[in-house]
């Protein structure tokens, strides 16, 4: 298990819920890269309403503009191994924003027993 605690670093990445890469949704694969590369932790949020560089405002409220509800996918983890994962994102997030935030990690556990 990964040990991260004090000082990290926040990745929110920002995409439309239809995003694609490969025929696969943009979030799914950020996820699984984010895995892969041994990161600490992704979780995948979608949103109830938004908008982005289209400046169309999408929004669960109306049948008609709920498709492509913005998706927020947040990673957490040292800054030298969120950096690292960055030149991931260059070919999955052709629309889209990513932030960098520095944040302290309090707790960063599994549940299970150290015994």
């Amino acid at each position: 298990m990964t040990r991260l605690t004090g000082t990290a670093l926040r990745m929110t990445i920002f995409v439309g819920e239809c995003d694609q890469w490969h025929h696969r949704p943009a979030y799914v694969e950020i996820v699984h890269r984010a895995h892969k590369a041994g990161l600490a932790g992704a979780s995948v949020f979608r949103g109830v309403e938004g908008f982005g560089t289209s400046s169309l405002v999408h929004t669960s409220r109306l049948l008609s503009l709920s498709e492509d509800m913005p998706v927020a996918i947040v990673i957490v983890d040292t800054e030298d191994r969120v950096r690292a994962f960055l030149p991931e994102l260059d070919e999955l997030v052709g629309q889209g924003m990513v932030v960098l935030e520095e944040c302290e990690v309090i707790r960063y556990a599994d549940g299970e027993s150290s015994e």
